[in-house]
This record gives C-alpha cells, structure tokens and sequence, in this order.
C-alpha cells in the first residue's frame, strides 16, 4: 500500500546499481507523464532520433548490473520514459563480466497510462521473466516490451493499448558485435498470454537479431492490427532472426469500430521459421482489409502446417522480396538495401538470383557469387551494368518450403502464391472451400514455382471462378511445376491459364468431381 510518487522529479523511483540481490514488493509508483501527453521525436543533423522524455525522465524500476532482481506486486502509471528498464555490462560470448543480470523477474505488476515502454532489456541482460502482469495504455508507438536480453519469458500477461511485444531491437548504438555468433541473442518464450484489440494493437514482433524464439498458445481477442510478425529486415549493426516457432495461437481479427486497420495474423519474412497449429478467423463476413497467413521471398525452410484459416479478405499469400542498390563498388560488387544482412554461418547467397527491374519489370538477371557479412557487399559471378538505386528481386534456388496440411475456408482470395517459388516450394495436402464468401474469382492463384500435390479444392461454383488460375513465371516462360494428384470438386471451372498450355504442361493425375470446364485461357 505504500505509494511513490515521482511526478515533481525525475529519474527512477527505484535505482538499482550493481549488487547481489534485490527485491521489491508491494508499491504503486507514479510519475509525470501520461499516454495523451507522451513527447515527440526529434531527428537531428547527425541522422538520429533524439526522444524529448530524456529532457525529464522518470521509471518505475532501473537496474544496472545487480545480478537477481525481484519486482512483485508493483503498479506503475505515468511513466514518461520506460517503466521497467535494464541496461548494463553482458556476457560477451566467452567473455563474463564480473558484475552483470542473471536474472530479473517481474511478477504481478501493472504498467498503465505510461508515454513509453512498459518493459525494456536495453542491454543484453539474462533471465528476465515478465508473468502475469498487465499492460494498458503503455507504449503508444513505443512497446509494451522491447528487449534484446538472453532468455526473455514474457508469459501469461494482459496486453491493450499498447504497442507492440518486440524481441530483439538491438540497440542502435552498438556495432556489430561477434558474441551474436557465439551466444546467440533475444531467445524468448512468448506464452499464454492475452492481447485484446482496445486502442493501440502492436501484436508481437520479432526482429533484429533473435535466435530461438518460441510464440505458443496466445489469444488475440477482437484484434485491429498484425497479430503476429517476424521480420527479417537488418541494418548496419544485426542480423536476421532465425530459429523460430509459432504454434497454438488463437486469432480473432474481428473489428467492429471506427477506422479498422490493415490486419494480419500471421507474417513470416525469416528463415527457419514454423508455424503450426494456429487459428486466425474473423467472425461473420469476409474481412477484405484481413490476411491470414503471409510468407516471403528471402525466408528459407518454412513449414506451415495444421493451421485453420477462415473469412479473410486473403488466406494465405506468398510475396517477393525486394532490395535496391546502394553503392556501386565495380560491375560485379555492390552494397545494397532489402535484403538481409545474413549470419556469416548462413548461406551467404551463393547462387542466389537477382531479377533486375526496370518499370517494376523484369529486365535481365544475375547469380550473386558471394556475399561478404564483414563488409556488407554482394558480388555477382558476371558483370553487370549497374547504379545506385537500380532495383531487383532476390531468390534462392531451394526455397525449402513446405505449406501442408492447412484448412483455408471462406476466404475472398484463398491462396496467392506470388513469389518466385522453387523447386523444393511446396503447397499440399491443403484443403480450400469457398464456403460462404462471394465474389471469388480464384481458389489458388500461382505465379511461382510451386508443387501443388494432393489438394482438396471445392465450392468454387459461381460464375467466372476458377479453381486455379496459373501464370509463366517472372519472365514470361513456363514454369517446371508440379500439378499432382489434386481433387477439384463442385468448381465452375477448374483450370484458367493466362497463357494456354501451362496446366498440361505439369498436369499428373488430378480428379475432377462436379465440375464445369477443365481449362480455359
């Protein structure tokens, strides 16, 4: 019951430096600043963002280097700056430092009405444990956590109004640091927890640098924004995340409010990736502002399976990744942007194919020999004539990815599988039904290289929709696909080819119940 109130002041209510063990139960703590009157963002002449709430900050709880922290019971509200923070020395890979974070456990607490983030690992501290706490009203813009600390646990939590739960998020002042190789970074358990779609709806984000990262047995409830996003989007100082599961989560991305937004349920752009076993619906209507499930160009071995996927706008969607040139070094090395700044363990984009753009179209091609993860440059197996700002899409030659065993019912646009796709890209054992939506034009549409093996297709029976629509690749040629033992049944028209002869091309023992054409152009 005993309260502290910091609104006259600034700093941190509680400042914990160094020591063996603290711990801090039953408080309400309050300072100065609240959600509505959170301060901007300056950019200065240097490039970097300056936040005015360092002009007169105030936290919760800060700890530098004490070694076991328990905070139990404690209610935050109007905190300017972040409300719980970390930052201090960190294990270095072998290296140990005398004095560091092994473990910080915040249990029971409340952060309310705050201007910045909830929870926040600015260093790479071990062993925080967020359980069973509340976020409300924290974060606008900012996090409800953000961290780059080992052994994240941020389990059986509330989550609204805030932004977003954010493993990694390295931070920027940092170079690139070889302990990432050595020991990894940002693992994290997200679990059991509830996010509920009032106000701000960051979801969860993983990016910038995580390694073995398990999100299980969440629930959205009326969700308006992404649910679910792993990005593999780097700059000058991180890596790709990789080595993560997201499995068991229940989304619900029904808004019935003012101004709904652009919603997702679950996005993957990062290599290593499963996603298995989750729901994401919206109740009543197709939504046309709603994707279920989205993969991307660049992520390798991917495996979606057992997911549920009903009455979005679009159900699940494959995209190309895109990149630019940045600095052209000789005709065949240059830095670029897009692209991920891979691990020096990973492929290094041997063999990789870059489709140069003109127009946003295709205008010739080129294999990357090597990619340097030291100095950041990319080097072509031939010349090619290039400048700054030219731009391409990047493909591998496996891809690696695996799409089976998924149910995608009553989706406005089911399946869009437009990326460039591989010969080991695979999209089987799928079942896709019309159901109650209307206005479908296309139950599966394929404009990569893509194996479609032992899918179910039905429903698609109004007027002008076909069960498949096929396309040539990015250049215009046929592509060397496979089309096998699929079943359409109850479809107006099976096959629609923008260009004849695709379907007979890769056609293998499909079965047609109750259908009308088999193959128009």
């Amino acid at each position: 019951d005993t309260v502290l109130n910091i609104s006259d002041g600034a700093g941190a209510c509680f400042g914990l430096q160094r020591g063996t063990e603290v711990t801090i139960r039953n408080f309400r703590l309050i300072g100065h600043t609240g959600l509505a009157e959170q301060p901007g963002v300056v950019r200065t002449s240097s490039g970097f963002n300056f936040w005015a709430c360092a002009l007169k900050s105030c936290n919760a709880v800060s700890i530098n280097a004490t070694e076991r922290v328990l905070v139990e019971n404690v209610h935050a509200s109007r905190m300017a700056s972040e409300c719980f923070f970390s930052g201090g020395p960190y294990r270095q890979g072998k290296e140990e430092p005398k004095e560091y974070t092994r473990s910080a456990t915040f249990l029971r607490c409340s952060v309310t009405d705050c201007a910045a983030n909830a929870f926040n690992n600015c260093d790479f501290a071990e062993n925080t444990s967020i359980l069973y706490c509340r976020v409300d009203g924290a974060g606008a813009g900012w996090h409800a956590y953000e961290g780059s600390g080992r052994f994240v646990r941020f389990i059986g939590n509330y989550v609204r109004n805030a932004g977003p739960v954010t493993i990694g998020d390295i931070p920027h002042s940092l170079p690139r640091l070889d302990h990432f190789q050595e020991l990894g970074v940002g693992q994290a358990i997200v679990a059991d927890n509830v996010f509920e779609g009032i106000g701000r709806c960051g979801g969860i984000r993983v990016n910038h640098c995580p390694t073995q990262v398990v999100i299980a047995n969440n629930l959205f409830i009326n969700y308006n924004g992404y649910a679910i996003a792993t990005s593999n989007a780097t700059v000058h100082n991180t890596y790709p995340p990789q080595n993560i599961s997201i499995t068991g989560n229940i989304i619900d991305l029904t808004y019935a409010g003012e101004n709904p937004a652009w919603r997702g349920g679950i996005i993957v752009n990062t290599s290593d990736t499963l996603v298995s076993n989750n729901q994401v619906y919206v109740r009543g209507a197709p939504d046309a502002k709603v994707t279920g499930v989205q993969i991307r160009d660049g992520a390798l071995n991917v495996n979606v399976h057992g997911n549920l996927v009903r009455n979005c706008g679009r159900g699940l969607v494959a995209h190309r990744l895109p990149g630019k040139v940045a600095e052209v070094v000789d005709s065949r090395t240059f830095l670029q942007t897009g692209l991920p700044l891979e691990w020096r363990t990973s492929h290094l984009y041997r063999n990789w194919t870059l489709a140069w753009l003109k127009d946003s179209k295709p205008a010739g091609q080129s294999v990357v020999d090597a990619y340097d993860p030291a100095t950041l440059r990319f080097k072509l197996r031939e010349p090619h004539e290039m400048r700054a700002d030219d731009s391409f899409e990047a493909f591998p030659p496996s891809a690696n990815w695996n799409i089976h065993g998924n149910t995608l019912t009553g989706c406005v646009q089911p399946v869009l599988l437009d990326s460039y796709g591989s010969e080991t890209s695979f999209f089987k054992d799928n079942v896709v039904t019309r159901s109650e939506a209307t206005g479908v034009k296309s139950a599966i549409e394929v404009r990569g290289r893509f194996n479609l093996i032992g899918n179910h297709v039905s429903g698609f029976d109004e007027s002008g929709c076909s069960a498949l629509t096929l396309h040539p690749d990015r250049f215009g040629k046929p592509m060397e696909s496979v089309y096998r033992d699929n079943v359409f049944e109850r479809c107006a028209n099976v096959v629609n080819e923008s260009v004849k002869g695709l379907w007979e091309a890769s056609n293998q023992g499909n079965t047609t119940i109750r259908c009308g054409s088999t193959a128009a152009e």
